[in-house]
């Protein structure tokens, strides 16, 4: 045979035989994904949005976390109920919380996203948690059987705890989406229902979710009394309440910071007040540093600070410095969910982002002898208020009603031998002006003796609004209306009045203080909508 007719015809056989070797794994590994995985995967790797407001630090350009609703094309799901954005948190290359501190960050730079396609095989409930991925394109760019075979091992991995929390999260959000068109849930305990909530069916099942799913870890560090305590008898109880409801809990409390969907940092305002700050110094500097210095100890030990850039955190204050508190670190301001008796919008509440819960005046610690009162037709008084003159809501009360109309109940001081919650149980509407700040606890005050609640303040946000409906069982009245604060009242009829009575002795469960927490009082509201902040917030890992 001519040499010049062999040559070829070998490399033409050496070419076959590679190109073989190389097709036989990626056959099978790509027929074991094609038989074994799902049609589709909730594991695409998609390009991120374009967002035009950004949750970061403005003197941190770096930072990935960002805010946009949820896409229809990324999840075909909205919001769950708050009418927020929701915080995409894609852990990149971060800055942390201070500028003489830096996270640890990957010499390895990202993979194309637009180019990496996962397919999961079917097994993601596995004992061994293990779910395998394989990623086509890369296979496919090898060039020979060995290099082939090792980037096919190299690209199986398990999913992360945070995926698979995530990923359950998403399926959470499924649910009680599709709640909203469904049958009630049954519940031994109670059934919301009524025009009292925005969505009764959707409520019930959020915290049904959160009965089985939701885990806060809470942050070990820090001592007694800034840390881990707080006042359970006085106008700031509820800090004091939740700090230890919170420390002792079992069912909502995991102590493995990887099972858990949110962290606690468990400092109290009213003891920093107490203990830090030098009275009448106008110096908020030693509060602030306490802080900054707990977030640099929290950050530094464990990774899920950096990780989310504080959006899975949250702190709890009833003190009326509780926001000038947070803006001690700009991220636990901006990005962390902050759990406020002093919901004020004029002063960076966000309720997408941020909890408004009540403030409860706990004079003895139990709520024992302070819930209950006569029926709407032995409720003699039409409205009723007593108290100081701070603020610049009250001294406009007063002007106008104090001691000026039988009907209206209006006074400073009370006169002597009158009891404060006697007139509460007696009269129809309890008025609740702002003080010096938004919140009152006359508001609780009046739910719980069956008073119907008057809410007259600016940029206030009433306790978990993003379920309840407060116009359907309390009055809200602008501070330009108080002149006519009468007419108002009185406009409201016999039967609409009764309705807004019972709606308000039905939901007062929700204000309820008890020890130990009982199924939809205070203290799992609190956690419910803390709950819902973390459903509308993902964090990614990078």
């Amino acid at each position: 045979m001519d040499r010049r007719n062999s040559a070829p015809y070998r490399f033409s056989s050496s070419s076959s035989l590679k190109l073989l070797v190389f097709m036989v794994p990626l056959i099978v590994v790509s027929g074991f994904a094609f038989f074994l995985g799902p049609k589709t995967s909730n594991w695409l790797w998609k390009p991120p949005l374009p967002s035009s407001t950004s949750l970061t630090d403005t003197t941190n350009t770096s930072a990935a976390a960002t805010v946009r609703p949820f896409s229809s094309t990324e999840d075909n799901e909205g919001h769950l109920d708050l009418r927020s954005m929701v915080v995409d948190v894609h852990h990149q290359v971060e800055e942390a919380h201070t500028d003489d501190s830096v996270l640890n960050r990957s010499s390895s730079p990202p993979l194309s996203k637009e180019a990496v396609q996962l397919i999961p095989t079917p097994d993601w409930e596995r004992e061994d948690g293990v779910n395998r991925t394989v990623n086509i394109s890369q296979v496919i760019s090898s060039s020979n059987e060995s290099e082939a075979v090792v980037t096919a091992a190299k690209i199986r991995r398990g999913y992360s705890r945070l995926e698979r929390l995530e990923a359950n999260l998403r399926r959470v959000r499924a649910t009680i989406r599709e709640a909203r068109n469904g049958n009630q849930t049954q519940d031994s305990d109670y059934v919301p229902t009524g025009p009292m909530y925005w969505n009764a069916k959707s409520f019930h099942r959020s915290y049904l979710e959160m009965e089985k799913h939701f885990k806060v870890f809470v942050y070990g560090e820090g001592e007694p009394p800034l840390f881990h305590n707080g006042p359970c008898k006085s106008i700031y109880s509820m800090e004091g309440n939740f700090i230890h409801m919170m420390e002792i809990n079992n069912q909502f409390r995991t102590r493995d910071p990887e099972k858990a969907h949110v962290f606690f940092l468990p400092f109290s305002v009213t003891m920093l007040v107490r203990f830090v700050y030098a009275r009448d110094s106008k110096d908020f500097t030693p509060i602030r540093k306490t802080v900054v210095d707990y977030i640099d100890t929290i950050s530094e030990k464990y990774p899920f600070w950096n990780r989310s850039l504080g959006a899975d955190h949250f702190m709890l204050a009833c003190h009326d410095w509780g926001p000038e508190t947070s803006f001690s670190v700009p991220y636990l301001y901006k990005h962390s969910i902050r759990v406020l008796c002093n919901a004020n919008t004029s002063e960076g509440f966000n309720p997408s982002k941020d909890v408004s819960f009540p403030e409860v005046n706990l004079q003895t610690g139990y709520i024992n002898g302070f819930v209950g009162g006569p029926s709407p037709s032995r409720r003699s008084i039409l409205a009723f208020f007593a108290g100081g003159v701070h603020g610049p809501i009250r001294p406009v009360l007063l002007e106008h009603w104090e001691n000026k109309d039988e009907e209206m109940k209006v006074h400073q001081y009370l006169p002597g031998g009158v009891s404060y919650y006697d007139m509460l149980r007696n009269s129809k509407f309890c008025i609740c002006p702002s003080g010096y700040e938004v919140a009152s606890p006359r508001i609780v005050e009046a739910l719980y003796t069956g008073c119907v609640p008057v809410l007259i303040s600016d940029h206030y946000v009433p306790p978990f609004s993003d379920v309840l409906n407060w116009k359907s069982f309390s009055v809200e009245v602008s501070v330009e209306d108080i002149p006519n604060l009468k007419t108002i009242l009185t406009s409201i009829s016999r039967r609409q009045y009764i309705r807004m009575q019972r709606r308000g002795v039905q939901v007062r469960r929700h204000f309820e203080v008890n020890n130990p927490p009982k199924r939809y009082d205070v203290f799992n509201m609190i956690l419910h909508s803390v709950w819902l902040r973390r459903l509308n917030v993902r964090v990614r890992e990078e």
